[in-house]
């Protein structure tokens, strides 16, 4: 019997029991995808990630992503934490930058402290990029439980956005509005536009009224199915909606910085960095960041 050290961090958290809880497997080899999916489901949180060397000596670590029921080819809370696991697990109290390996390609990360603890970032393998959407507002409003009249607010409007994984992303009025969203799964799955991998785009729930007066956006992200849930903390989804920003509010040339906060309603409060550079009227490149904590360790006996 093989015992598999394991780690379990709160990312997007700066403290314990708020952020998206992440289960961080290491010395995974000799684990096929079957082995995974079923340890992934056993931890039973959002996602599960696996740590394998690379297969680029020059780079930290390969990485396989999974959620309880399927593999994920990028995913930005587990490349948060995974990052931030590595990095204490050899690097101690010294900041570093290295490349992680996931299927969506090579991604690179920054580990640094500060006082809040670890700060993990990383640059988005994909741009946003806006696909084909053809799904009146009320429709997806109604999926939501809301009003024609909460949909929307300036100029953004309902798109779809990808950065590696799709979203539905979904402007809405205010606080009052996103709070009292709910996902009809069975409607919502009549009309979202699939992935690549068959399973239907999740919903990301965002407005400009917020509870912090630092945050840019209060955001919710609904995955549909059967069961559906709610996410605390989306990476994927940030780097997708960094498509919609940089659409809607014609970003101004340099680096913007954004704080995006999610999970409020969960009582899992999250914090998420975005920072997009602007060149020539368009996005050149963007970060995902934010702080992970450790807490918990164990064994799998596998």
């Amino acid at each position: 019997m093989k015992g598999r050290k394991y780690l379990v961090y709160d990312v997007f958290a700066d403290r314990p029991m708020a952020g998206n809880p992440l289960a961080v497997v290491l010395d995974s080899q000799g684990l096929d995808t079957a082995a995974m999916q079923r340890i992934a489901r056993e931890f039973n949180l959002s996602e599960t990630a696996f740590v394998m060397p690379a297969q680029n000596e020059a780079h930290k670590a390969r990485l396989r992503i999974f959620t309880p029921v399927y593999e994920m080819p990028f995913a930005g809370h587990p490349t948060v934490g995974s990052a931030v696991a590595l990095a204490e697990l050899t690097s101690g109290s010294r900041d570093e930058i290295f490349v992680l390996e996931e299927n969506i390609g090579p991604v690179r990360c920054a580990v640094t402290r500060n006082k809040a603890g670890a700060f993990a970032e990383f640059d988005l393998p994909e741009l946003p990029r806006q696909l084909d959407l053809a799904i009146e507002p009320e429709v997806v409003g109604a999926a939501l439980g809301l009003d024609p009249q909460d949909i929307g607010f300036e100029n953004h409007r309902v798109g779809l956005w990808s950065a590696g994984v799709p979203y539905l992303t979904v402007p809405v009025a205010d606080l009052e509005a996103i709070k009292r969203a709910r996902l009809d799964s069975s409607g919502w799955l009549e009309f979202s536009p699939r992935r690549t991998d068959g399973k239907a785009a999740s919903a990301y729930v965002y407005t400009r009224d917020t509870v912090h007066h630092d945050s840019s956006f209060h955001a919710r992200m609904f995955v549909p199915g059967n069961p559906s849930y709610e996410d605390p903390a989306t990476g994927s989804a940030a780097a997708a909606f960094s498509g919609a920003i940089m659409h809607f509010d014609a970003l101004r040339e340099g680096q913007t910085r954004l704080w995006i906060e999610q999970g409020v309603e969960m009582g899992r409060p999250s914090r998420i960095r975005l920072e997009i550079d602007v060149e020539g009227g368009r996005m050149i490149s963007a970060r995902i960041g934010g702080h992970a904590v450790k807490v918990a360790e164990g064994q799998l006996l596998l």
